[in-house]
């Protein structure tokens, strides 16, 4: 066994969780080292180099295994996982059937849900969400206020930052933009230029929706 569960407990919103403390030396933890908090132990692996920092806390049914840490105050919980060498920090959230693996990244206020894939070595941070069956991979980048939804894909090596950048359902050849939702065709068309215009996005933003769907296009989803 490498920690333990100490003595040390808090309640939040009725979870009984316990603060970890290592019992030997592995990865950057010393023995002795406190930890975060957790429900229970199946919540992180007694093997590799994985942790639980500062006040973070992974509860239900949730499993930090691998060499993944979890961080800062964020919170793993329901049935996630977080594994291989994925961190999850800040004021993150990753819940219900989501994963975080790889060399993945999700930090700030960033939330990954329900059924979603964060892999490779893809960034998830500030206020950015992604969430239904989406799936962010490669070199991607999500970030900003940017939504990354429905059963959309965010692949290598795209980089897609708020303000508002929403992609759903993008295997439908559909993507939404703001509150707007056309197909692929529409956002690459004049029209759609002047939709950015009246709507007051500057020409950078524009221009990036328009690669980010060229992009898409290109690989075929």
């Amino acid at each position: 066994m490498k920690y333990k569960l100490t003595n040390n407990t808090k309640e939040v919103n009725g979870i009984t969780f316990y603060q970890i403390q290592a019992l030997k030396d592995f990865g950057n933890v010393k023995k002795g080292d406190l930890g975060g908090w957790i429900q229970y132990e199946k919540n992180l692996s007694q093997e590799d180099t994985c942790w639980v920092y500062d006040d973070a806390k992974v509860y239900d049914d949730a499993k930090v295994y691998g060499n993944a840490w979890v961080s800062g105050i964020a919170r793993v919980y329901g049935d996630a996982r977080v594994y291989n060498n994925a961190e999850v920090s800040d004021n993150a959230e990753v819940s219900d059937n989501a994963e975080v693996s790889d060399n993945a990244r999700v930090s700030d206020n960033a939330e990954v849900s329900d059924n979603a894939r964060v892999s490779g070595r893809a960034w998830v941070s500030a206020i950015a969400k992604v969430y239904g069956d989406a799936r962010v991979y490669g070199d991607a980048w999500v970030s900003g206020n940017a939504w990354i939804s429905g059963d959309a894909w965010a692949k290598t090596p795209l980089h897609i930052h708020g303000p508002k950048h929403n992609l759903t359902n993008s295997k439908h050849g559909h993507v939404t933009i703001g509150c707007r939702t056309e197909t692929i065709d529409w956002w690459l068309s004049e029209e759609a230029e002047k939709f950015a215009k009246e709507n007051q996005y500057s020409y950078g933003d524009i221009q990036e929706y328009k690669e980010y769907i060229l992009l898409i296009k290109k690989v075929g989803f």
